[in-house]
């Protein structure tokens, strides 16, 4: 008996030690206390030497921030009022004060993003793509939101019969995919997948109503489609 009470007395510790699961609320609490509404997004800095990658990224965020349920400001609009002032180059403002863009255009958070890798792979029909993504309060220049990704987008073509024809075919069709594979749609698959956790915008049904769902580590690597 004494065993076995001292079976169950260890259980109960371990099971009171054990970690407990990260959600949306504990894991980016400046997020529900700010509850910022509207986010403007820098030009991403670009570490690879895919140029249009920036580009790519760019122009699939607003979108994809929007679909959170945040109101994004007009990336094209801000981008002449950076230039119109010389602050157009992201990794300007990556560290420093952001209280400007709160006064001038108005934006709770500023988002900053990082490509630190874009590289195509055709004999594996992947396109392998690291981001960095890390939104910064206008207010108190905190980080409210950061997640770190690399992701490996699938452009395998499927061909249907079989035997060794049918592999040849396919691993054909799947280097021409993989060679004129859209990167707007990398780009999309790639803010889908980084921003899944980010905790709903005011313009989400789901708003103020997600800190219990558990979140994905904030550091990861995962296929995407």
């Amino acid at each position: 008996m004494k065993k076995i009470l001292y079976a169950l007395l260890c259980a109960a510790i371990l099971s009171s030690c054990a970690v407990t699961p990260l959600t949306r609320g504990t894991a980016y609490p400046k997020m529900y206390e700010e509850r910022p509404l509207a986010i403007a997004v820098m030009p991403p800095i670009n570490k690879t030497n895919n140029v249009e990658s920036k580009e790519f990224l760019y122009i699939t965020l607003p979108q994809s921030l929007c679909e959170r349920g945040y109101y994004v400001l007009s990336p094209f609009l801000s981008m002449e009022l950076f230039k119109s002032e010389s602050a157009y180059d992201a990794e300007m403002f990556e560290e420093s004060p952001l209280a400007k863009f709160q006064e001038i255009l108005g934006a709770d958070a500023v988002l900053f993003t990082t490509i630190h890798s874009w590289e195509k792979n055709a004999l594996l029909s992947t396109v392998t793509v690291s981001i960095e993504y890390k939104l910064r309060s206008t207010k108190t220049n905190e980080t409210i939101f950061h997640r770190k990704g690399t992701m490996v987008y699938d452009a395998s073509v499927k061909v249907s019969g079989g035997g060794l024809a049918g592999a040849l075919v396919g691993m054909a069709a799947s280097a021409i995919s993989t060679a004129a594979t859209d990167y707007v749609k990398v780009a999309s698959a790639c803010n889908s997948a980084a921003l899944v956790d980010l905790p709903e915008g005011k313009y989400s049904p789901n708003y103020d109503k997600d800190k219990a769902l558990r979140v994905e580590p904030k550091e990861f690597k995962k296929s995407v489609k």
